[in-house]
């Protein structure tokens, strides 16, 4: 073997088994030249069969990151990021199908592939039957990658639509692009989600485990392996996605077909398809009311439901009872330090808009703000008991003592402390040698604008998913990132049976379920539309920063209304003190565009040069 082999080797070798894991060779034994292995020998051998589906797990993306990674929460109405980089010019409608921003096309099929190749070829790995339960080893990896290979498939339909369906056949990338295998044309988007759940179902068939979580007496590096339970959850979201307005009865796609006339969209409603999505979220459900192994974080303090560390830790306690997916190689370390102070030598760089802060309801259920004037500013509810003038002494759930708070942050829902870094709140690291400090975003503080170019534009920074014992350089612990839970697939069954069958008590009993543990009353007796708008704002304030509020709003086909505009914050241009209320007022950082094109990512205008059967999306 060359020493190159040997070196790519060892990077994949000290991956290991590990799933999700990060760092290795993309490139590893795609092309294979005459002084190494062949694509047989590889897959003659245990070792190298077992590094390969290893690199193929590494397609499922690091989304820890929200920037440079991935784009999902900075490009959603949630968020935004001070740096002038690609986010931002996205906001403001300033790209192309040719800009190439999150080029993951290219990087899901490259994944495809590389699922593909190990299932044509594991099946004859004769070190592998040679063990004791070899052959079922086989099945079971086998089933792995194809469950990879259904979920890269489910990334590219929520992000491009409609999807060129390789199928089993491995087409050689370095094929001429004259070559009939690289002309292929696009299956509608009925057809690949019926892809999809056709591959999911015959994984989930093959796989022998229901669910890896701590409590499992398992290796710890099968944490995060496909299982039963994860292809049940991927179907979930799938059938949810395929259900709703955007792809659902969409008329306005009435053109979007291939050159031979065959229609992407199905442009004819069916309620059917939102009965479906709930009956695959259904039983999830079912699994974890059964098994035990499966359901909502709670905490407790003196015997009673403390919904602020509940909902803090279930993203902070590895591998606990609500995970469902998580990669265990990440990039956290960068997200916590954009949402980290400068204080504590963070660069404070990732802000909640105040339309997300507006969001969160009142300790007493209630919302803060009913809707907003032309001129933008709120009009408030007035049985909320919320205020946007002056200031009074008050303890935030998780903090260690009351201070002076601007009215805007007293008595919300505990998930908003969990979640948001407000000015003069403390900063949650209070074992380092900083100590309890409070934080300062108005323009002279310590994190404001004035004099660093590392400033939150809205006046805020997140707080969710970050370590009450993060800092920079001291105690930086490496840790699990947490990409599906059980919380959404509540959320996904609750919204699918209220459209599906609105009158059904399954739909007040799980969401009442989600509130209870997040600190909010019960709801009763609202009617599909109310129930409409609470599920939607539970799923924005629950899910927030988890990558889904992007394709929420796209999906539900509101995003013209919800990401274009002005977005406000608090005045990062003023203030001396956090009493200063020149600070303390609504003012607009950004106005961003959105246009009906932006539902779904241009395609790389490369992909459509080369393959003339490939269509791109309407409006690109």
């Amino acid at each position: 073997m060359s020493s190159l082999y040997n070196y790519l080797l060892k990077i994949l070798m000290i991956a290991g088994i590990a799933a999700l894991s990060a760092g290795c060779s993309k490139k590893f034994l795609d092309q294979v030249p005459d002084d190494m292995l062949t694509v047989e020998e590889v897959f003659n051998r245990r070792d190298l069969s077992e590094a390969w589906l290893a690199n193929t797990y590494n397609y499922i993306r690091d989304e820890a990151h929200r920037t440079n990674d991935t784009p999902w929460d900075v490009l959603s109405d949630d968020c935004d990021v001070s740096q002038r980089n690609a986010p931002y010019r996205v906001n403001l409608g300033n790209w192309n199908a040719s800009s190439n921003y999150w080029n993951f096309w290219d990087h899901y099929y490259k994944g495809i592939r590389t699922a593909t190749t190990f299932i044509n070829h594991i099946d004859g790995n004769q070190e592998i039957l040679k063990e004791r339960e070899g052959a079922a080893l086989i099945k079971r990896r086998k089933a792995e990658a194809r469950f990879l290979r259904a979920f890269f498939y489910s990334e590219l339909l929520k992000q491009y639509g409609p999807f060129i369906i390789l199928g089993d056949e491995e087409i050689d990338p370095d094929l001429p692009l004259t070559d009939p295998a690289m002309q292929m044309a696009r299956s509608s988007y009925d057809e690949c989600v019926e892809y999809i759940i056709a591959e999911l179902n015959q994984a989930e068939t093959d796989l022998d485990v229901e669910h890896y979580y701590n409590g499992d007496a398992v290796l710890e590096n099968d944490m995060g392996r496909a299982s039963k339970l994860l292809c049940k959850a991927i179907k979930s979201k799938l059938l949810l996605y395929a259900a709703s307005p955007l792809v659902n009865g969409n008329t306005e796609y009435a053109g979007f077909k291939n050159h031979d006339g065959k229609a992407l969209i199905n442009t004819t409603y069916d309620v059917s398809k939102w009965a479906r999505a709930a009956e695959a979220a259904k039983a999830v459900i079912d699994y974890a009311e059964t098994s035990g192994k499966l359901g909502l974080y709670k905490k407790y303090t003196n015997g009673v439901l403390d919904p602020y560390l509940s909902y803090r830790d279930a993203f902070l306690d590895s591998w606990n009872i609500e995970w469902i997916l998580a990669r265990d190689k990440n990039n956290l370390s960068s997200y916590q330090r954009s949402s980290t102070p400068r204080l504590a030598n963070g660069y404070a760089s990732m802000g909640p808009t105040q339309q997300l802060i507006d969001a969160y309801r009142m300790a007493n259920g209630e919302s803060p703000v009913l809707r907003y004037n032309s001129d933008g500013s709120p009009v408030i509810n007035s049985a909320s008991g919320y205020s946007e003038t002056g200031f009074s002494s008050y303890r935030a759930p998780g903090s260690t003592r009351s201070k002076n708070t601007f009215n805007m942050y007293i008595n919300r829902e505990p998930r908003f402390y969990a979640t948001v870094t407000y000015s003069g709140s403390d900063w949650i690291n209070t074992t380092s040698s900083l100590g309890v400090r409070e934080i300062e975003l108005y323009y002279t503080g310590e994190s404001g604008k004035g004099g660093s170019h590392d400033y939150s534009e809205t006046g805020y920074i997140f707080r969710k998913n970050i370590s009450p014992t993060y800092h920079p350089t001291q105690n930086n612990v490496a840790r699990p990132f947490v990409m599906m839970r059980y919380a959404e697939i509540l959320l996904n069954y609750v919204e699918a049976l209220n459209e599906a069958q609105p009158s059904h008590p399954d739909v007040l009993k799980y969401l009442n379920q989600v509130r209870e543990r997040g600190g909010l009353p019960a709801l009763a007796g609202l009617d599909q539309a109310e129930l409409r708008r609470q599920i939607r704002t539970e799923r924005r304030i629950e899910l927030t920063m988890e990558q889904l509020r992007y394709f929420d709003t796209r999906r539900w086909k509101i995003a013209e209304q919800t990401d274009a505009g002005a977005f406000y914050g608090m005045n990062v241009e003023g203030g001396t003190s956090n009493s200063d209320l020149n600070f303390f007022k609504r003012t607009r950082f950004e106005t961003r565009v959105f246009r009906k094109s932006f539902y779904f990512f241009p395609i790389p205008q490369t992909e459509v040069q080369r393959n003339p059967n490939l269509v791109q999306n309407p409006g690109w």
